[in-house]
């Protein structure tokens, strides 16, 4: 495996942060969530970033590489898109689903809004392997894939993360993103050794490494991207740094923003937590050689190891056992439907108030009208109407159907004065689609815009 890019000290770009990020000392490179940045018309902050020479990654959160079903060509095309309009090294995304049901499984298409766990099965690790395949034939760059923070954990599962992983890297050479705080958040959530997962991860593979923030509440920890870095996700990368020294670290701020002096101070702890690390460095012959014994670390290259031919054609068997898997889970989740056998019932109601929560929070940053229009009984009305309502067509969608919902099914409010300028604002933005071939369709949409501007 040829020596991933170094990219030093970074911090996620967000717009909020955007001005605080170009005058910070230091930074070396960031990454910007991939579906906020439109090609044609990137940011400002970042065009000047990138004239200074500070590497811009693309970091996609949508393609659900760990979903049953391949990955869409218009969300890869997306993605190669980006990394070519930023001329970034590399590409990342996360070892997740997204979404669930449809043709697979033939129920509705149901959407997550957040990332959820891939259980640690040889289907699932089928899967995962062609369609990161799949994704890599498609993109212009190297990709690396993120472990993610769960609150749950699939039943019968076969491998830790750490074996889960090695085999990844092994079959297709992917590159990893390894998230110390989502290691700190399994370990809260679902008693899994930080250290044990880092014993079995091929190191050589890492790309870079995220550093994040979160909180615990009832025992439950939440990675929320919105809090200061803890000690103990700082003592993991600690860890992690006196194994192999990371190309890349990267501090992620996603909400609740702190002034720019105190995102400096987290970036110098960071840096301090580093430099500690690197005198106790394991050398290549003291590292341990992966979790099988008398196996190579990794594939000797950036093409799949000898295992890689089992990703090159995953039976439909593996895919829709996943599938069915998934849909379940996901539907108790999002449309209240019975708990699937062998799952934690209070550990999946956490979830779904987590999924509900994190719904009205990006509703209310894609359509910001929407909580100024309804004031303090937006996030209330929001969550009562996120129990009955799966998200089936993105945050956009998702607004517009809530306000749908408030006008049409008795929930609209009582001041006149709310109701006309919410009512303004759906058929304003609802605006002329492609017409339905099916007549009940089109009857369907005539109706509610009849009633709706009455």
């Amino acid at each position: 495996m040829t020596q991933p890019r170094r990219l030093g000290t970074g911090i996620g770009w967000r717009p909020e942060i955007a001005e605080a990020v170009e005058r910070m000392p230091g930074i070396d490179w960031v990454e910007a969530v991939a579906e906020n940045l439109c090609p044609g018309h990137l940011p400002e902050s970042l065009l000047r970033l990138r004239e200074r020479g500070v590497t811009v990654v693309p970091h996609g959160v949508s393609l659900g590489l760990g979903g049953a079903d391949r990955p869409e060509e218009s969300r890869l095309a997306a993605l190669a898109e980006r990394a070519e309009a930023l001329g970034s090294p590399l590409v990342t995304e996360h070892i997740a689903f997204v979404r669930a049901g449809g043709a697979l499984t033939v129920s509705p298409s149901l959407e997550a809004g957040h990332l959820l766990p891939v259980p640690r099965t040889r289907d699932a690790l089928d899967v995962l392997c062609e369609n990161v395949r799949i994704a890599q034939e498609a993109l212009p760059v190297p990709l690396a894939v993120e472990n993610i923070a769960a609150l749950i954990s699939w039943p019968g599962e076969e491998m830790t993360e750490g074996q889960f992983l090695y085999d990844l890297v092994d079959r297709t050479g992917v590159r990893l993103l390894i998230d110390v705080a989502n290691l700190h958040t399994n370990h809260v959530n679902r008693a899994e050794d930080p250290s044990k997962a880092l014993d079995e991860l091929p190191v050589e593979a890492i790309a870079y490494v995220h550093v994040a923030g979160g909180f615990e509440r009832d025992g439950v920890w939440h990675d929320s991207h919105a809090h200061p870095v803890p000690r103990q996700v700082l003592d993991i990368l600690a860890d992690l740094a006196s194994r192999v020294v990371p190309p890349g670290v990267l501090l992620e701020r996603d909400e609740n923003f702190p002034d720019p002096g105190e995102l400096e101070r987290e970036l110098g702890a960071i840096r301090v937590t580093l430099t500690k690390a690197r005198a106790r460095v394991v050398t290549p012959s003291e590292a341990p050689a992966g979790p099988h014994s008398g196996e190579p670390a990794a594939p000797a290259s950036g093409t799949p190891g000898a295992a890689g031919s089992r990703a090159a054609g995953v039976a439909v068997g593996a895919r829709q056992r996943l599938a069915l898997g998934q849909a379940a889970l996901l539907s108790a989740l999002v449309a209240g439907t019975p708990v699937p056998e062998g799952f934690d019932r209070g550990r999946l109601g956490v979830q779904a108030r987590s999924l509900a929560a994190k719904r009205a929070d990006v509703v209310a940053k894609v359509a910001a009208e929407l909580p100024e229009i309804l004031g303090d009984a937006y996030r209330p009305a929001f969550l009562a109407y996120a129990q009955g309502h799966p998200m089936s067509g993105g945050y956009r969608r998702d607004a517009l159907d809530f306000a749908e919902y408030m006008l049409l099914a008795g929930h609209h409010p009582e001041d006149a004065e709310t109701r006309r300028r919410l009512r303004a604002w759906w058929l304003e933005r609802s605006g002329p689609t492609p017409p339905s071939q099916r007549p009940t369709a089109r009857l369907a949409r005539a109706t509610r815009r009849v009633l709706l501007r009455r």
